[in-house]
């Protein structure tokens, strides 16, 4: 039975994938702060608790996260915030924050997982990125950044592990209905045609697991077939 770690399992696309991969009898192994109901009391579910903003405090314990987390056939790193603003509004930790939830401690994970995959010759990482990472827009410095950093990094971890038979792969969905947005100023259109849903992902990395081992799906743009948002109303106090 394929066991497959992924961060930020309790909402959105990570909720959904790993919904997907239960169904499918998969064991999944879900890393984010909170557990959801919806998935915690499956059989083949576990939960690792882990603040992915504090980057310090996984390494900090990584032998006992190593110990958690033993036998893993793929890992898929969806985990991920965004903050949008003009630059001068961001502080220090902010900024931190972002790169830390986006970018390095999922990379460190991976780092983690390395050895064993190298081992066995076999494995897969599925980074789900965004159409942030192809090109930079106003207001997105810092989010863009953090998904520009993780592009690169699986661009060149692709070529580094393929000829220990490791796969790397990165998803990249336009705008997407998830509760990503919920503490934004805008969201996609009501319009059918102009979001993905979390499913759309889910089904493509639950494709990706299920290919041929000598198939690579290298990078997978995934767009709605319109571009358009619309402001929330304003709250009235």
């Amino acid at each position: 039975m394929p066991r497959i770690l992924i961060t930020g399992s309790s909402s959105g696309i990570g909720l959904k994938t790993t919904k997907l991969l239960l169904d499918n009898n998969f064991e999944v192994i879900g890393v984010s702060r909170t557990t959801n109901p919806e998935i915690e009391k499956n059989p083949l579910y576990s939960h690792i608790n882990l603040d992915l903003s504090k980057p310090q405090l996984i390494e900090k314990n990584n032998k006992k996260l190593l110990g958690d987390i033993t036998e893993i056939d793929a890992i898929i790193c969806n985990a991920g915030i965004g903050k949008f603003g003009h630059l001068e509004e961001f502080s220090l930790s902010q900024m931190s924050d972002i790169m830390s939830v986006n970018f390095i401690s999922q990379a460190y994970l991976v780092k983690l997982l390395l050895p064993e995959f190298k081992r066995r010759k076999k494995g897969d990482i599925i980074f789900i990125g965004s159409e942030a990472a192809l090109q930079g827009k106003k207001k997105g410095t810092v989010y863009c950044a953090s998904k520009f950093a993780m592009r690169g990094f699986a661009q060149a971890l692709k070529d580094e592990v393929a000829f220990s038979n490791i796969r790397v792969s990165i998803i990249q969905p336009g705008m997407t209905k998830t509760p990503f947005f919920t503490e934004h100023n805008f969201e996609p259109d009501d319009n059918f045609h102009s979001s993905l849903s979390p499913g759309n992902i889910a089904d493509l990395v639950l494709m990706i697991l299920n290919s041929s081992q000598n198939i690579l799906f290298d990078e997978i743009v995934l767009s709605p077939l319109q571009r358009k948002i619309q402001k929330k109303p304003q709250r009235t106090i």
